[in-house]
């Protein structure tokens, strides 16, 4: 990939927010050259609808043409259901995942050098009978990569998952020895490549109350997480931890570069307090760069004009420094 192409944004969920987000950013000015994958239709409807003075043009991936001001280009996937705003129909699914793989796919073949996405509604997909837990997963797939890494980033605070979209009650089956080592090597890897931290400090939360409190909380301190640290560190990953995770992200927990979460909600709420509508979720692990929005689709305010582009916005500049 190189920084004279494109980064391509993905529309998302047609009945939720992402459409306007994206005809919001075209209308206000964009500083990054992007192309969206989406329906030309829903988003010249939106535009309308919003007020926004903007020309959409269909264009091939293979000739997306130069950006002009006052206009957004799009790689057209048109729904076979017309899309109404806060109404979900599963009869769109399988067009909105067929632009998702599109997107992937180009990036691979490096025809735009980051892939950008708003969000999807993951229980539409679902009761479409496709099986799908959400982006991070999907796109690991579609790229072939072997262990995708869901990475929160608010400023300086970035946060890490060890596990992603899982029930609860899954979690502790699911911390083994080989998965946070394949997570902190990719995690390393990428602070250093994408992030270009030197000798990045990777801070790493325990699973249990107070770290597991010596074994009287639960074991898997112990028995996995510990001996698993213990071990990258010898390989010369800087690793803190495991800490208790109501330490680990006040000013007592120390310095550190990023975060690994045992599971979703233990370290998304602190992110998500810190930066709300300005951080970015960021997977690691995958051949290509992709960013996204650290919300979902806001059916209840969508084609409403009070939705706030800022993470969208935040995530494009992000996507255009790590290429």
């Amino acid at each position: 990939m190189t920084n004279d192409r494109p980064i391509l944004l993905t529309a998302g969920e047609p009945a939720g927010i992402g459409p306007e987000l994206c005809v919001q950013l075209a209308a206000d000015g964009l500083k990054q050259d992007c192309v969206v994958v989406g329906d030309p239709d829903v988003l010249a409807e939106r535009a309308a609808a919003l007020g926004y003075p903007l020309v959409i043009r269909s264009v091939s991936a293979a000739e997306t043409g130069a950006p002009v001001d006052g206009e957004l280009r799009v790689v057209p996937f048109q729904f076979p259901v017309k899309p109404v705003c806060g109404e979900l129909n599963a009869k769109n699914a399988s067009t909105l995942l067929a632009g998702l793989r599109f997107a992937a796919e180009a990036c691979i073949r490096g025809e735009f050098r980051a892939l950008v996405t708003a969000p999807l509604q993951k229980s539409i997909i679902n009761d479409a009978g496709i099986p799908f837990s959400g982006h991070t997963e999907f796109l690991a797939e579609v790229t072939g990569a072997d262990t995708p890494v869901m990475l929160l980033v608010a400023e300086e605070l970035r946060v890490a998952l060890a596990t992603t979209h899982l029930p609860l009650r899954e979690v502790p089956d699911a911390i083994t020895a080989p998965l946070l080592r394949s997570v902190l090597s990719v995690l390393h890897t990428d602070l250093k490549r994408r992030f270009r931290l030197d000798d990045p400090v990777i801070a790493v939360c325990g699973l249990n109350p107070h770290a597991g409190e010596s074994g009287h909380l639960g074991q898997e301190e112990q028995d996995v997480i510990t001996p698993v640290l213990d071990e990258l560190r010898e390989s010369g990953i800087r690793l803190r931890g495991p800490m208790p995770a109501d330490t680990l992200f006040t000013p007592a927990g120390g310095k550190k570069d990023a975060v690994l979460a045992m599971y979703h909600d233990q370290g998304l709420p602190v992110l998500k307090y810190a930066g709300f509508g300005n951080a970015v979720n960021v997977t690691l692990g995958l051949p290509i760069i992709r960013t996204s929005v650290d919300h979902g689709t806001a059916l209840d305010i969508a084609g409403k004009g009070e939705a706030d582009s800022g993470s969208l916005r935040t995530a494009l500049e992000l996507a255009a420094s790590l290429s």
